[in-house]
């Protein structure tokens, strides 16, 4: 049988996925340090809410609120024997306003990274890994998740290991890495090298692309990399709301609608056939890149370097990643 997301990409040119989960749970009222996976439990109507303002801003695709939902990331807070509970929950909430919302709308399990340094650079192994995805993946599409969907990873390690998981448990998988250090992973991937990677993985992802990253003009970039070394792949991307700086104690993010719209323009006709956004995006962004997308033909070629810098704001480093890698280097974030 043809998986949802599957059978909608072959009837649509474009989906468009959501925004961010953590930016707006801050806005809700979760505190700096405390688990969003909670809330799934401790406030479920705030995580319906922030589900259904992105499907009535248009979104075709939303994506569960259990990011940091491994047993390892829980571990952190004392929580990591609910794993299973708090992502059967996440996806249970997330698959009741989908069904309520009149049209098909995609529930994707979201899986962030572990946290640890998997085998050879750091102690977790490949098993350890595997078994943590399998755990979480488990309680996603138990509570009805359509996808599993690694998201803001950055070694090919990792990836292999949630694509394992998601193998073992016959699942339909997409996968996005972060490209955040001048156009590579923190762990030295670059786009080609992700478009190489990806077919390879233990589960053939129906999509893959970048996530999070920087600012938007750095992930259409990424995207002409990537697009360039995988023609034919369905790709994803979903970039920050601008760049983000700190004022009067709060971090903003500079991304307008107008320019998150722009984004999505040129994120279609750099080939990404999965769009939406990361850090900062809102529901009044998703609902003016759905706008631009419904009324703007495609351009009907790729655009150039200048003319997404000229859009979007300059680029964040002179390098895009094609080049050989640097060494690499720890790091860890959390989706916002």
């Amino acid at each position: 049988m043809t998986d949802a997301l599957s059978k909608l990409l072959e009837i649509r040119p474009w989906l468009m996925a959501d925004g961010a989960t953590g930016t707006n749970l801050f806005a809700m009222g979760l505190e700096a340090g405390e688990p969003p996976e909670l809330w799934n439990v401790d406030h479920p109507e705030r995580i319906s809410a922030l589900y259904r303002s992105f499907i009535e801003a248009g979104s075709d695709l939303i994506l569960t609120n259990s990011f940091g939902g491994t047993r390892a990331r829980l571990k952190l807070h004392n929580h990591q024997d609910r794993a299973y509970e708090l992502n059967r929950r996440a996806a249970e909430l997330a698959r009741a306003e989908a069904d309520r919302a009149g049209r098909p709308v995609i529930i994707a399990g979201s899986m962030g990274p572990t946290g640890e340094l998997l085998e050879p650079v750091g102690p977790l192994t490949h098993e350890a890994a595997v078994e943590m995805f399998e755990e979480q993946a488990r309680g996603l599409l138990d509570g009805g998740a359509d996808v599993l969907w690694a998201e803001t990873i950055s070694s090919e390690e990792e990836m292999r290991a949630a694509a394992e998981a998601a193998a073992r448990l016959g699942a339909p998988f997409c996968g996005t890495m972060s490209f955040d250090t001048a156009g590579r992973t923190m762990m030295g991937v670059t786009p080609p090298g992700y478009a190489g990677i990806a077919p390879m993985l233990p589960k053939a992802p129906i999509a893959f692309g970048a996530n999070c990253g920087t600012g938007a003009s750095d992930l259409v970039r990424t995207l002409l990399g990537l697009s360039a070394a995988a023609p034919d792949a369905v790709l994803i991307a979903k970039a920050n709301a601008g760049i983000p700086s700190y004022q009067d104690g709060k971090i903003v993010y500079s991304g307008t609608p107008e320019l998150m719209a722009d984004y999505a323009l040129l994120a279609r006709d750099s080939g990404a056939r999965i769009i939406g956004g990361c850090c900062g995006s809102k529901p009044e962004h998703i609902a003016a890149m759905r706008r631009a997308l419904e009324t703007t033909p495609p351009g009907g070629r790729r655009p150039s370097l200048e003319e997404v810098e000229a859009k979007l704001g300059a680029f964040t480093s002179a390098d895009d990643g094609s080049a050989g890698a640097p060494p690499k280097r720890e790091g860890r974030r959390r989706r916002g």
